[in-house]
């Protein structure tokens, strides 16, 4: 395992961090929480000592997960990361309420690096009015945290501002290949840097969109690439190659991911990648800009939606029909899991044009607009074809044919 200094603590931190968003469940819900600590501990014991959550992740039982997976000594192997969710405080007693809860639920007397979560210009202004950069050098100096920080999805001007308003010792920013001029972007990433800041970066495979089902146009140049990799590797590979970056964050809840992973962040060297190479990713970047339609992380800040619109599920499989125009299973997959076929209706057409999702994107979509193109192009006939489907369901069912294609992703 590589690890890169967190420069005014000088804290070895392993480049690969283990992102605590994305728990493997279990096939009628729920954390698998055997499979997630066991991913865990196999994790560490192969060098990985940073693990990212929140009291948001999982309806509030990633946490809770955390603590049972980091006894028998594993707490002393790792930095834990959490965050104070802007949302939840009214008061300057609020944020001291809520460590201390997160402490007892961690089973820890500190936490090693703490996060304001996800903060825009609009929470950061609440925020110091109510007292935070008070709190947070108080729990600095009463030991509960050792490295105070903040998560971000905004733009340039605002992370910069931000960073100046108080003495961080690190920050959290989204960062991809095809993010480098979006939310805080390459300016932003070397601005944090240059304030001798730590800079650990979330969605380097975008919400996945970079990994698994890759488009056509997109494989083909990855075929043709006289160097070898997967698709995951290549964009790892392109964030580690930047030494400003000090962590990455995976949301890893699959065993040959985090092997991949493991092995890619014990060779991933800071300006390790040829020019060649980073024109060929370059050239990735510009081709799925091209195809895609909506540029969702799932990361699900959205929900949940007071009309019942499951948004990022609507926004994946619209993505996914149009990155595989040849795979036809995107409509049929839309069908079952929001048109009410297999489960409860949350299709894109429920959506009442509250506003409330694109006032909390992170990646400031305009979100009721999206969602009307997803209905156009998605629903059509839906109103005939779910009850026409409901209803023969039973005997197809027979042969497994429906659920398997329903399900297969």
């Amino acid at each position: 395992m590589l690890y890169r200094n967190v420069p005014k603590s000088g804290d070895k931190l392993s480049i690969l961090g283990f992102g605590y968003m994305r728990l493997p469940t279990k096939k009628g819900g729920g954390i698998d929480e055997e499979r997630a600590i066991q991913q865990l501990r196999y994790a560490i014991d192969n060098g990985v000592n940073y693990v990212d959550t929140a009291p948001a992740y999982h309806f509030g039982k990633s946490e809770k997960v955390l603590a049972r997976a980091l006894e028998n000594g594993y707490r002393e192997k790792v930095r834990i990361a959490t965050k104070l969710p802007p949302w939840s405080v009214y008061s300057r007693p609020d944020m001291d309420r809520i460590l201390d809860s997160q402490l007892t639920t961690l089973h820890t007397d500190h936490i090693d690096y703490y996060l304001l979560h996800s903060l825009s210009k609009g929470n950061w202004e609440k925020l110091k009015a109510l007292g935070v950069c008070e709190f947070l050098t108080a729990a600095k100096n009463d030991g509960r945290i050792k490295n105070a920080g903040f998560s971000f999805h905004g733009d340039t001007a605002t992370l910069k501002e931000i960073i100046d308003s108080y003495n961080w010792d690190f920050c959290q920013i989204q960062y991809n290949y095809l993010d480098e001029n979006n939310q805080a972007g390459t300016e932003g990433l070397v601005y944090a840097a240059g304030k001798n800041l730590a800079v650990m970066v979330m969605e380097p495979l975008r919400g996945g969109n970079l990994a698994g089902q890759i488009p056509e146009d997109v494989k083909k140049i990855w075929d043709d690439s006289p160097v070898k990799r997967s698709p995951a590797e290549w964009a790892l590979r392109w964030v580690w190659d930047h030494p400003e970056v000090t962590v990455v964050l995976s949301g890893m809840n699959d065993e040959a991911h985090i092997e991949e992973n493991l092995r890619i962040a014990n060779e991933a060297l800071p300006r390790s990648l040829s020019l060649s190479e980073i024109e060929i990713i370059h050239h990735v970047r510009d081709t799925y800009q091209r195809l895609m339609k909506v540029g969702c992380t799932g990361c699900r800040y959205c929900m949940p939606c007071p009309a019942g619109v499951d948004i990022p599920g609507c926004f994946s499989l619209y993505n996914a029909h149009h990155l595989f125009p040849h795979d036809r299973s995107a409509k049929f997959l839309y069908l079952g899991r929001h048109g009410g076929l297999l489960s409860h209706v949350s299709y894109a057409g429920l959506c009442k044009n509250c506003g409330k999702c694109e006032k909390v994107c992170p990646q400031h979509l305009p979100v009721p607009v999206l969602l009307k193109d997803v209905s156009k192009d998605m629903e059509g006939m839906m109103g005939i074809i779910v009850p026409v489907l409901k209803g023969g369901l039973w005997c197809m069912d027979k042969v497994g044919y429906v659920r398997q294609a329903l399900f297969r992703r």
